[in-house]
């Protein structure tokens, strides 16, 4: 009976899921017409490494960025802190930190932050176009607390609730939005896994503060402060589907083939395809490719290219155990995100799971 309820509970959220995979299918009329684009960026540095394509086999924190039922597969804590150098060149950076808890004995809660520091702009006005007279910092902040649980021993799901905020002096918005996942793994050594997501579904924002106020004078009385009205933007939401196979071998060693497509609401979809080699549990090697219409892998087209990134992607991991009986470890993370112009994404990242 339990299997049955579970078995109907999977259908249910596949069912409405597939259901907004095609309320939400891409438009390129409404083509850059959301807000809120950091909710599209990567912020770890695993993942990052082979292109976002292992929905359907991540594992840990990560995944509430990509598909929040893999933190399901949490056995105790973990922690992680991630730094990004995102378009390096144009001095923004992103910082990203969270944790994870198994809590009962199939559920997981997670709490996550990733900010964004565009560093210090000058101010200017229409008086004083060129400035010089201060600067100003604005801050991107998104607040990530998610749960996800074990139904059986092939069927993990989850969801998440994501608070954005967006600021600048006398000016900012707040929203908030939802993600749901779940994940399948099959086959005898559980090699094979299914994952689909759906991200960012939430109402829509819009920007309020006294940086929308400025004073009129029409000659026919005193001064008045006049409030501009702030258009609403809505969410980039999107849809994800993906499969992996995992090559076992001998003396622990380890090779995923992964790949996922992106529907998006607001931007072009795009596919993503990676791997993952595992040695020993010790060190990981990735690369991956990340395609979406107008990237030609062979030559460099700004025509037809309407991203600065370029597909390629590669990262690493250097897994240090601390304490074998418990299966505790440490590990420094690395990725690199191609891109032009601009010298590429770096992500460097530090974990840690007891």
């Amino acid at each position: 009976m339990n299997n049955i309820k579970i078995n109907i509970i999977a259908l249910i959220i596949v069912s409405l899921l597939f259901t907004d995979f095609y309320s939400f299918a891409g438009n390129e009329q409404r083509a850059g017409s959301a807000g809120a684009q950091e909710l599209l960026i990567n912020p770890w540095a695993r993942s990052s490494g082979w292109g976002t394509a292992n929905i359907s086999c991540t594992r840990g924190l990560e995944s509430v960025f990509m598909n929040v039922a893999g933190t399901a597969f949490t056995q105790g804590t973990e922690l992680i802190y991630t730094h990004s150098l995102w378009l390096k060149g144009t001095d923004i950076a992103i910082n990203a930190f969270g944790f994870s808890q198994k809590v009962g004995e199939s559920g997981v809660i997670s709490l996550a932050l990733m900010s964004m520091d565009f560093g210090d702009i000058e101010m200017t006005t229409v008086e004083m176009p060129e400035g010089g007279f201060g600067t100003f910092n604005p801050r991107y902040t998104t607040i990530m607390l998610s749960y996800a649980k074990e139904f059986s021993n092939s069927i993990y799901g989850g969801a998440t609730v994501k608070i954005i905020n967006e600021a600048i002096p006398d000016l900012s918005a707040g929203g908030v939005a939802f993600d749901a996942g779940i994940q399948y793994i099959t086959g005898i050594d559980q090699q094979i896994k299914f994952g689909i997501t759906m991200q960012n579904v939430g109402p829509t924002m819009k920007f309020s503060g006294d940086g929308l106020s400025h004073r009129q004078e029409d000659g026919l009385g005193p001064q008045r402060t006049v409030e501009d009205r702030s258009a609403e933007f809505e969410l980039p939401s999107l849809i994800r589907i993906g499969a992996s196979y995992d090559f076992n071998f001998a003396d622990r060693q380890r090779l995923t083939l992964a790949g996922n497509f992106t529907s998006n609401s607001f931007s072009k979809d795009q596919y993503h395809f990676g791997m993952e080699y595992d040695y020993k549990n010790i060190l990981f090697l990735r690369g991956g490719f990340v395609y979406e219409d107008g990237i030609n892998p062979f030559e460099d087209d700004y025509d037809t290219r309407s991203t600065a990134y370029t597909g390629p992607t590669a990262g690493f991991s250097i897994q240090i155990p601390l304490n074998k009986e418990k299966g505790s470890t440490f590990s420094l993370d690395y990725s690199y995100r191609d891109t032009d112009p601009f010298e590429g994404t770096h992500t460097f990242g530090a974990r840690v799971s007891l």
